[in-house]
């Protein structure tokens, strides 16, 4: 990564701006499930001159002229993603995971009115599977589905149920904020009952299924779409796959020309190394630690009586139910970060208070792991977050220097140390 020293002569508010972030990422934990850290040679690739080329359409179809080098560089991204995921059409250009959806929905050839399904936002959902806020809710009918009352995890057989009743034209199976694993074919079997498509948003998941700790989509999902941050660990961006050639060109058409106009080229550069890391059997390795580290923050946090739904995860996320202490997730999530860790407010199953309040808060590894977070540490920082979570009178000093002491041990970049902090 360079310097930055143009843009501290250019412009010195936004290079201090940037300066700032990087001690407020250095010196507090980051545990939102959605966030990570890439490597430097990730970031390196974002800050290319690939920035400066358009380059609308498909590598060697291009609108315009001067494409021939930004083609290798997508068409490397693109050969990496089908090796990883084992898929047989892999589109690298939606901007966002949100893009990635909709173009996945034209892809699936639905119509403004049609029924699709989701799950329901509120029971660890997200926005594009069918929100009333969002596209998928305002352009289409949406049936939702959530987890059981009393297991608080998927009730497949009453999924079943809802897609019978109602046959929707699309079914998709994804979360953001749901800690167990997903049973892709149960889901393939119930479209089939229907004559329905499946999307899978593996988003949260996809690093976790690249490295066979959670199972892939494929072949049993007609399309799968993901970002390629979270737990990928590239940089923020969308890609779009099919299982096979049916819905190839349907893809390309909805991305380009449908939703967006020129792809960022140094973006896909950048999700191509990232790829390439993920090929890597260090990266299997990191995935393992990333589930490892989940469980036993969860399983720590239970020892010393703190709730969390369906009583454990499977995969890199989990949410705290603040029930039993009466307590919201909109107050401990600033009092979490008040002591130093940044995480997100988040409803719980079957929650009585709105989502500005919500009842809980969601906590995730992906970004601690990849600071080097092991398990005494993740143990330790459990009990930290149990005292926080349950002492009546939390105090607050003695806790933030707890957790400082603890991030010290992992320096994020030790290689863009600021050497002092900057104020904006």
């Amino acid at each position: 990564m360079s310097s930055l020293s143009h843009l501290a002569s250019v412009d010195p508010e936004i290079y201090a701006i940037t300066q700032a972030e990087l001690t407020r990422q250095q010196s507090t934990l980051e545990m939102i499930a959605s966030e990570n850290f890439t490597s430097l040679a990730v970031m390196e690739a974002c800050g290319t001159v690939l920035t400066n080329k358009y380059a609308e359409g498909q590598p060697a179809k291009r609108y315009y002229a001067g494409c021939e080098i930004v083609d290798k560089a997508e068409n490397l991204a693109i050969e990496r993603a089908k090796q990883l995921f084992g898929a047989f059409h892999v589109n690298v250009q939606p901007h966002s995971g949100a893009q990635a959806n909709m173009a996945a929905f034209m892809a699936a050839g639905l119509k403004a009115g049609d029924t699709i399904m989701g799950m329901d936002l509120s029971h660890g959902g997200h926005l594009t599977h069918g929100s009333p806020v969002n596209f998928s809710g305002m352009y289409y009918n949406v049936v939702s589905y959530g987890v059981d009352a009393q297991t608080e995890r998927l009730n497949y057989d009453e999924i079943r149920r809802l897609a019978v009743e109602h046959q929707p034209k699309l079914i998709i199976c994804g979360t953001s904020a749901y800690p167990r694993n997903i049973d892709f074919a149960r889901f393939r079997a119930i479209a089939d009952a229907v004559g329905a498509i499946v999307l899978a948003d593996i988003s949260h998941i996809s690093g976790l299924v690249v490295a066979g700790i959670h199972p892939s989509p494929f072949p049993h999902c007609h399309l799968v779409t993901t970002t390629t941050h979270k737990t990928l660990r590239g940089p923020r961006g969308g890609i779009i796959m099919s299982a096979d050639e049916t819905y190839a060109k349907a893809i390309d058409k909805a991305t380009f020309p449908g939703i967006q106009g020129g792809p960022l080229m140094h973006i896909i550069a950048a999700k191509a190394v990232a790829f390439k890391e993920a090929l890597s059997p260090e990266f299997k390795e990191y995935a393992q630690h990333v589930a490892e580290n989940a469980q036993i923050l969860a399983s720590t946090l239970q020892e010393r009586g703190v709730k969390i739904t369906t009583g454990g995860t499977d995969t890199h996320l989990l949410v705290i139910d603040f029930t039993p202490q009466d307590k919201t997730g909109k107050e401990m999530q600033q009092l979490f970060e008040e002591i130093g860790v940044t995480a997100n407010k988040n409803t719980v199953p079957n929650d009585t208070r709105s989502p500005f309040v919500t009842s809980g808060v969601r906590l995730g590894t992906p970004a601690l792991t990849t600071r080097g977070f092991d398990a005494p540490a993740m143990k330790a920082l459990a009990h930290i977050l149990a005292d926080a979570i349950l002492l009546e009178n939390p105090p607050l000093a003695e806790l933030k220097a707890r957790i400082e002491a603890l991030g010290e041990q992992f320096p994020l970049y030790p290689e863009l140390l600021a050497k002092s902090q900057v104020a904006v």
